[in-house]
């Protein structure tokens, strides 16, 4: 097939790529619609909370902490769901993911109606601040395990998926980029660079954050290599102007595509390594949870 065939591989990757970044910018716009949502519902229950319409010793402000003690324990049927082999028969998963993240969030709330934000005990205190930490905690887990499953409700990825999430391959790059052995050469260190940034992960901060930036400079020095060479090549073949834009983008596109492959790679390493750490975390404070809110319920209906 002619370079530059409309069926290329090129064309495919064109494609491809177009649709990874159509699904991450969607994933972001729902993600970060959820955070406004979230932040904009925690500071209504505030407001709520601090007008003064009610107390938390008053019927309405007693049955909202009943019903955010309640949806706080049922927080714990999805982890039930997950490690007990007859709750495993009872729906199907994402379902239960789904239920899980709704309460976390309607839980949490009904409990800052319900103290109105004023905090007469240490053991009230300790209640509120630790449920705080634990959904703060929730948060950052649900962002951890979308970067390493397909989707929020998908089964986890692994690391081949990742490596192969492109469609391209090295010595497929190789032969499509045969003409630019420069580029070549920067594409290969660019990945070997990318996989240990993704090793040392935040043991190096400043590397691994910027690795977007890396990225878009790359991506910028290759494309302008490629611009150079296929612009010699039109001159001395006489091709057309399409043609040539045609096969420029063909090869920006596998550019590219190489680029984000070798940076999901990286991000995907670290991200197992902290949605491991952050389980570690997010255990012992799930415990402390339940206890505070044990001897704050106990304290009320004692004194």
């Amino acid at each position: 097939m002619p370079d530059g065939s409309p069926m290329t591989t090129g064309g495919i990757v064109r494609a491809r790529v177009a649709t990874t970044r159509s699904a991450r910018i969607w994933r972001s716009r729902r993600e970060g619609a959820l955070l406004a949502f979230v932040l904009v519902a925690v500071l209504a229950a505030a407001y709520v909370a601090r007008s003064g319409l009610f107390t938390s010793a008053s019927a309405l402000g007693y049955w909202l902490g009943v019903a955010g003690g309640v949806a706080m324990l049922l927080l714990f049927l999805y982890p039930l769901r997950k490690h007990w082999r007859v709750a495993a028969r009872w729906g199907r998963a994402r379902w239960w993911f789904m239920f899980h993240m709704v309460l976390g969030v309607a839980g949490p709330l009904l409990i800052v109606l319900h103290s109105t934000l004023h905090f007469g005990s240490l053991n009230a205190t300790m209640a509120f601040a630790s449920m705080t930490l634990v959904a703060i905690s929730g948060l950052v887990g649900r962002y951890l395990y979308s970067r390493i499953h397909h989707g929020l409700y998908g089964h986890r990825a692994t690391l081949a998926e990742v490596r192969a999430e492109a469609g391209i391959g090295s010595a497929e790059v190789r032969s499509k980029l045969a003409f630019a052995p420069a580029v070549e050469k920067r594409l290969e260190h660019f990945m070997q660079q990318a996989e240990a940034v993704g090793r040392v992960g935040l043991r190096r901060p400043g590397r691994f954050f910027l690795l977007g930036l890396a990225v878009w400079l790359e991506r910028r020095r290759c494309n302008r290599e490629i611009a150079r060479l296929y612009g010699q090549r039109a001159l001395a073949e006489g091709w057309s102007e399409t043609a040539l834009t045609r096969r420029v983008r063909s090869r920006t596109a596998m550019v590219a595509a190489y680029l984000r492959a070798a940076q999901r790679l990286a991000q995907f390493t670290a991200f197992e390594r902290l949605f491991s750490w952050w389980h570690v975390l997010h255990v012992p404070l799930v415990y402390m949870l339940v206890l505070s809110s044990i001897a704050h319920v106990i304290a009320v209906h004692m004194y």
